[in-house]
């Protein structure tokens, strides 16, 4: 029986993941309706399906690669499109990440180490705030596990062949988040080059090649697509030049790392409609990641930093204090405490046998690389990409914990009183951190009086050795560590759920009022008129290639979840692609493809060509001409009259 205690742990650490993935879930309804909305298209046609189109015309792409939007899609298909179908793999590879945490921590730390590590995983916020959605966040992480495994069987079996599937695995996870994927990389390759046994230059020259098939595995999908006629495929969302390329290099690289134009963005409202309001659905702050595009997320108090509201200002403090420090900086500062204790444990020797230190390399590297960078990045900054963090973070909690517990056992009694310090420590930053946030809860002194217990029990432990005692101590801390993030947990996935910007309790404020995501289909002021317009858009366009011609994926998304059918994203996500021009929405309409489009007269938009033809070309439906704010929506700065024009 005990030797089965380990496996029975784990089955039980996976019941709790699962249990807080799956409460409430039909509180996500539609998850991000973009990427819902792309899902639906992607089911109707193989050609969606490959190019990642964002509406079943494929008129544009989303700004991802199509690998985790063809999972959630392939479970589309056997469960129908919706919000949970979406997240569904998503769920999945959170609970999975479990077994996998505890199988590769176990490797270099044992099974102690394991079992705490795979409990991090499931008591961490951001993880169900990231698994809930549909973002594809928690299957890049989950890819990441998968090639973590190849690079420390590539260093026990000493065989070239598991350093290049890791290679792969990382190229397949880039075609998911592209450059996001690669911020492991350093940690990878560094436990291969200083723990495999194989001569160094040859390591040099397999590492070489290792990073060869990562490139060509990374970029296989954006270079066939590139070499495909714009003529022959959606416009690539996002892009500023319709590459994938592009894509890569403007607004999923520098524009992630240091803000500013890295894709078409709307140009600022000029002329005699500079002072309108923007249309409903459209919101040139907006981005695939950021549908609402709040206003205080980019000139917001933290000095200007994009999405400043989430993610707070660049610098060194930035995991350590609201906004960002409730997704998963609860044990941030005993892993900082655990990364000392096991690298000054043992002199360190080249090629590095020490399990222990292979596994600091690993976690230990992984989590450093992700802390520092995303401490410093000024550009687009979600807090929910630091879902990537908790695996690392995993990984030395439980390390350094392990390491403790087992030099206790070994005889060594000033082990405990570290352990106690190192967690006392803790739960100090973890109650001040949640006053940060407001919260004063009954059960956050709980964790110091488990502390206190735990210290009890070590100190009758010195005149009366009992085992029994120890794990008691030990167990006690273990709880001290983890009361608080597993209660902000189960906030997390009780307090509702923001479908744009996933995000622990605590972040974004308001988020019971924010959970708006892309524009309803538009409503008059005679009452709710959104049925009437849908019931009115298909009643005459039988036959017709798209049911409406929209400005942006904001007004559209919901649009496409509602009926299936195309809807013309004539700017992509947020107005501000060049998707169609004023000429070819004429041929569309010419050639009987398309006949209304619903359009926002707010000069915010930068498809002048485009109103003027409208205006010329196109009469106004007069029962479905908003000239007023949409009652669907709360009152804010970017909201106006959409005007839906008959072309025909």
């Amino acid at each position: 029986m005990k030797k089965h205690l380990p496996t029975l742990a784990v089955i039980a650490i996976m019941l709790i993941s699962a249990t807080l993935h799956f409460w409430d879930i039909d509180s996500i309804g539609d998850s991000n309706a973009y990427y819902t909305a792309a899902v639906e298209s992607m089911t109707q046609s193989w050609h969606n399906f490959f190019f990642a189109s964002a509406e079943p015309g494929g008129s544009v792409t989303v700004d991802k690669p199509p690998l985790g939007l063809q999972i959630e899609t392939l479970f589309a298909l056997v469960f129908g499109v919706s919000g949970f179908s979406t997240v569904l793999p998503n769920i999945l590879a959170g609970i999975f990440s479990v077994p996998l945490m505890y199988h590769l921590v176990k490797k270099h730390f044992g099974t102690v180490a394991g079992l705490i590590a795979a409990l991090v995983v499931a008591t961490t916020p951001v993880v169900f705030a990231a698994d809930r959605n549909n973002t594809q966040d928690g299957l890049l992480t989950f890819v990441l596990l998968l090639a973590a495994w190849a690079f420390i069987k590539a260093v026990e079996s000493d065989k070239a062949r598991w350093l290049f599937l890791g290679a792969v695995i990382v190229g397949l996870g880039f075609n998911i988040k592209m450059l996001q994927a690669y911020l492991p990389l350093p940690a990878f390759f560094a436990l291969y080059f200083l723990g495999a046994k194989t001569g160094w230059l040859k390591k040099i020259g397999l590492t070489l090649v290792a990073l060869a098939v990562m490139v060509a595995v990374s970029l296989s999908w954006a270079l066939y697509v590139d070499s495909v006629p714009a003529s022959e495929r959606p416009y690539i969302g996002s892009s500023s030049d319709n590459t994938v390329m592009g894509l890569i290099t403007g607004h999923n690289g520098t524009s992630r790392l240091f803000g500013g134009g890295g894709r078409n963005q709307p140009t600022p409202p000029s002329g005699p409609q500079a002072g309108l309001p923007a249309p409903d659905g459209f919101n040139p702050n907006a981005s695939p990641d950021n549908p609402n595009g709040q206003v205080a997320s980019v000139d917001g108090p933290q000095g200007g930093t994009p999405f400043s509201n989430e993610t707070g200002s660049p610098g060194i403090f930035r995991f350590f204090q609201p906004p960002l420090g409730a997704e998963m900086s609860w044990l941030l500062p005993f892993a900082l405490f655990a990364l000392v204790v096991i690298a000054i444990q043992s002199k360190v020797k080249l090629p590095v046998e020490s399990g222990a230190h292979l596994g600091l390399i690993l976690w230990g590297g992984w989590l450093l690389t992700c802390v520092v960078l995303f401490s410093v990045v000024s550009g687009i900054f979600h807090a929910y990409y630091v879902v990537m963090l908790v695996p690392a973070l995993g990984g030395v909690v439980g390390g350094g914990f392990g390491y403790l517990w087992q030099k206790q056992v070994d005889g060594h009694a000033g082990s405990g009183w570290w352990l106690t310090l190192g967690v006392a420590a803790t739960v100090a930053f973890q109650i001040y951190l949640a006053w940060q946030y407001g919260v004063n809860e009954m059960w956050m002194p709980l964790a110091f009086v488990l502390v206190a217990l735990g210290a009890i029990l070590l100190f009758v432990s010195l005149f009366r050795y009992s085992p029994h005692l120890l794990r008691s101590a030990f167990s006690l801390q273990l709880s001290a560590l983890l009361v608080i993030p597993l209660a902000w947990s189960a906030l997390t996935v009780t307090d509702g759920n923001d479908s744009n910007l996933p995000a622990a309790y605590g972040v974004n404020g308001g988020r019971r009022n924010a959970r708006v995501g892309v524009a309803a289909p538009a409503q008059s002021q005679e009452g709710d008129a959104g049925d009437s317009l849908l019931d009115y858009l298909e009643a005459n366009t039988v036959g017709m290639k798209y049911l409406v011609a929209v400005e942006s994926s904001q007004v559209g998304a919901k649009y496409v979840i509602a009926t299936g059918r195309p809807v013309l994203y004539m700017g992509g996500f947020s107005g501000g692609d060049n998707v169609i021009s004023a000429d070819g929405l004429a041929q569309m309409v010419a050639d009987g493809e398309l006949r209304f489009v619903l359009f926002g007269m707010s000069g915010r938009n930068n498809k002048q060509e485009i109103v003027q033809w409208l205006q010329g070309s196109c009469l106004v439906v007069r029962q479905f001409n908003q000239q007023t704010a949409n009652i669907s929506q709360p009152q804010g700065p970017n909201q106006g009259g959409q005007v839906l024009y008959d072309c025909q």
